[in-house]
């Protein structure tokens, strides 16, 4: 896993996305709980309950994960995070700070793509008035507000070589002039940045800086996507459960076995944000307390994964291997219902069966065995009893 870069240390990180949209900078000093203050292990634990949102996960991976971070936050090292988009890289950046000795100084985030184009640099550096075409006031950029605490760049690859340069001598010589400025002003911060690119592949490419790559990855922290840590997706859709229908009010109890099945089964291309996203919506459309498969069939891809539709007929099934009878009727009941639209009648004609029998089946399969917090009204506490062997 260790690449031959001076200095720099690769590790995987398993987490859930916590991202703040809407601002290209957003400034706040983070207060923590008293119980933060004890053992590094202790104050990244309650870091994360400073967030916005925790990181979740239970397997060994993930405790791995928690201590090497600890580790990194202990130090003022530079740490780039890389990963897919909706993993949970500005998360992990949080919870880099708020379990470090900056913890009570700015935490500053800079979202590269949200800056309009022409002004990133003053953006990062500020600028002084009529340093430019609409400078009307004098403004401060990134480095000054985060000075003494931390700056997190988010998609940092997204930065032109020419500033690219200029961030090189900032970090270098801990100076900057604002656009337009001749006063060398002074700064102080701890960067953490992420990319949703490989860093390597763009110094190969030439699009990023090679000695800037050296400067930024002290400390590379890799996040892998959903799809590679699929054994969490109970635990967090038990997290999203939990969250929306407090939020909105709903007495969902939990989801039944089979559509938590095919919530594992999915490849989640826009990870965890969009695992989220798709909780949420089944939670603001349902319409009975316990989600099942048709609670999810907004999703494009829920019933998508296998089976190909063969002309204007019912969609062909393709079962894995030892897959039981009934999952395997299930599945191609609920794919033609998909391919119709939940037209019931559309779907009996194309299946070959009644109306009558097809609602009989549906009831069955909405009697199908609760898997996910079974009240509303108990506190969640990070666990989460799954029943059988479908889930094992």
């Amino acid at each position: 896993m260790m690449d031959a870069i001076p200095h720099t240390e690769e590790v995987s990180v398993t987490d859930a996305e916590g991202r703040r949209d809407g601002f290209a900078v957003t400034r706040e000093v983070e207060h923590l709980p008293a119980e933060c203050r004890g053992s590094p292990f202790t104050r990244l634990l309650g870091a994360q309950a400073a967030l916005s949102g925790p990181i979740i996960g239970r397997s060994k991976t993930m405790l791995d994960v928690l201590s090497v971070v600890t580790k990194v936050a202990a130090s003022n090292a530079s740490v780039c995070i890389v990963g897919e988009s909706g993993t949970g890289k500005e998360l992990i950046a949080r919870a880099i700070h708020c379990s470090g000795p900056r913890r009570d100084r700015p935490l500053v985030t800079l979202d590269c793509p949200a800056v309009p184009d022409g002004l990133m640099e003053s953006h990062l550096f500020g600028h002084v008035r009529g340093a430019f075409t609409g400078a009307v006031d004098h403004r401060e950029g990134v480095f000054a507000l985060a000075h003494t605490g931390t700056l997190f760049i988010d998609e940092l690859c997204e930065i032109g070589l020419p500033l690219q340069a200029k961030l090189l001598r900032v970090l270098q010589s801990r100076e900057f002039f604002k656009v337009g400025g001749t006063k060398a002003l002074c700064t102080d911060i701890r960067l953490i940045t992420a990319t949703n690119k490989d860093p390597k592949r763009e110094v190969e490419r030439g699009t990023f800086r090679e000695d800037l790559y050296y400067r930024i990855a002290v400390v590379v922290i890799k996040v892998p996507p959903l799809r590679e840590r699929k054994e969490d997706i109970p635990l967090m859709v038990e997290h999203f459960l939990r969250k929306f229908s407090t939020a909105y009010t709903k007495p969902i109890r939990g989801i039944d076995r089979s559509a938590m099945v095919r919530l594992m089964e999915l490849p989640w291309p826009g990870n965890v944000r969009q695992l989220e996203n798709v909780i949420e919506q089944a939670v603001v459309m349902a319409e009975r307390d316990i989600l099942g498969e048709r609670d999810f069939m907004g999703e494009p891809d829920f019933f998508a994964k296998e089976f190909p539709v063969k002309g204007s007929g019912a969609p062909a099934v393709q079962p894995e291997s030892r897959q039981p009878l009934h999952e395997v009727e299930r599945r191609y009941i609920f794919d033609t219902l998909q391919r119709v639209r939940g037209n019931r009648t559309e779907a009996a004609r194309l299946l070959g069966i009644s109306l009558r029998c097809l609602q009989y089946k549906l009831k069955a399969y909405r009697e199908d065995e609760l898997v996910a917090f079974p009240s509303t009204v108990v506190p969640f506490d990070g666990s989460l009893k799954v029943r059988g062997s479908a889930m094992s």
